[in-house]
């Protein structure tokens, strides 16, 4: 089940290949995640040591916490396989490639992250995919009226 989506993440990077990780939560960030507290849309990856983390992912508390509740954009961490972790590195060694989180959703009653290796879209490439995205909505407008 989908709990947040990176919109902005289709029109700003080309999608290169999906992953899903695990996220380390702490306490009632989990119900909060699950109530739909949550936003990915400034969020960022990061592979720090070989371990990845998730920076300014937003969780909001939980409404009915006690004072033990942590802070809201704390850096969390993900939980890959080693070998994932060592190629995803040697990926974004390479120019122009980055991470960054699609989706959160549950599985099995588990909390996944969908992330993405991407690559920066520029100027010109974003101008063509609304030029597209506006043409295909004027074919299919057209479409509609003429079976009327």
């Amino acid at each position: 089940m989908n709990i947040a989506r990176n919109k902005k993440a289709f029109h700003d990077y080309f999608i290169e290949e999906k992953i899903e990780a695990g996220i380390e939560l702490h306490g009632t960030e989990v119900k909060s995640i699950k109530n739909g507290k949550v936003s990915i849309k400034e969020s960022f990856i990061r592979i720090i040591k070989n371990e990845v983390f998730i920076m300014n992912m937003h969780v909001s508390n939980y409404e009915f916490g006690n004072i033990n509740n942590l802070p809201e954009t704390r850096v969390r961490k993900l939980l890959l396989h080693r070998k994932e972790i060592e190629k995803l590195a040697g990926k974004i060694a390479e120019k122009g490639y980055t991470l960054i989180p699609l989706n959160i959703y549950t599985k099995n009653r588990l909390v996944k992250v969908e992330m993405a290796l991407a690559k920066g879209k520029k100027l010109y490439d974003k101008r063509d995919d609304l030029k597209r995205k506006d043409q295909k909505r004027d074919i299919e407008r057209s479409i509609k009226d003429f079976g009327r």
